[in-house]
């Protein structure tokens, strides 16, 4: 199976890195302190700028900027935990520069702890919430991303995990494909169990090897 495209735009987290452990450590210790039911908490933030996920769980906005910085404060602690996915070191290191972004719901300072963590490159463009005032499931961060590369984004391809990053990518006009088991509560015509056996070469991209879980 081939895709044209000029473009790979991924997702950071359940695509490029497991920050599975960090996340739930984090997102729990906060729903705790709040009186929160932490399963419930942590089941709803992925894919979502801790903002926007905030805003849903604290019903009063004084208090959400304190809310907020202390989430942001327990994620980046926790991001020494993370650890690179199947295949993501060897799909990135093998991508020309100005041919790959990263676009995360992550601030700014987590998604470099996260990156630096799991032993990954700095991606040429890094389009995180800081950047964008909409977070996914809008495609501004893709829309941004495309841009950055000077690509149309109907020319890329996304990769992502969750429903609200899907539904960004195909917003923004690209070829969504998505990764892992929580890939197939996607949209995404084709899933892929991780970025191992994906090669990109002269605007082609290669799932021939790769496992698919949906096609």
């Amino acid at each position: 199976m081939n895709i044209p495209c000029e473009g790979l735009l991924f997702d950071n987290d359940g695509v490029l890195v497991d920050s599975d452990f960090g996340v739930d450590q984090a997102w729990s210790q906060w729903a705790r302190a709040r009186g929160l039911a932490a399963d419930r908490v942590t089941a709803m933030v992925h894919g979502r700028r801790s903002a926007d996920s905030v805003a849903l769980l604290v019903p009063d906005p004084g208090e959400r900027p304190a809310a907020l910085a202390e989430i942001d404060r327990l994620e980046i602690e926790a991001a020494a935990t993370t650890t690179a996915l199947p295949g993501a070191l060897d799909l990135l290191t093998s991508l020309p520069q100005g041919s790959w972004a990263v676009v995360t719901s992550g601030v700014n300072a987590l998604a470099r702890a996260r990156i630096a963590a799991a032993g990954l490159p700095l991606p040429p463009v890094l389009i995180t919430a800081d950047d964008v005032s909409h977070g996914k499931p809008a495609p501004d961060g893709y829309l941004a991303a495309a841009g950055k590369l000077g690509t149309d984004p109907a020319r890329t391809v996304v990769f992502e995990d969750s429903a609200a990053g899907a539904t960004a990518g195909a917003a923004a006009g690209a070829y969504v494909i998505g990764v892992g088991p929580r890939g197939l509560d996607t949209d995404a015509p084709v899933v892929v169990r991780d970025l191992r056996g994906l090669t990109w070469h002269d605007g082609v991209l290669d799932l021939d090897a790769a496992e698919l879980l949906r096609s």
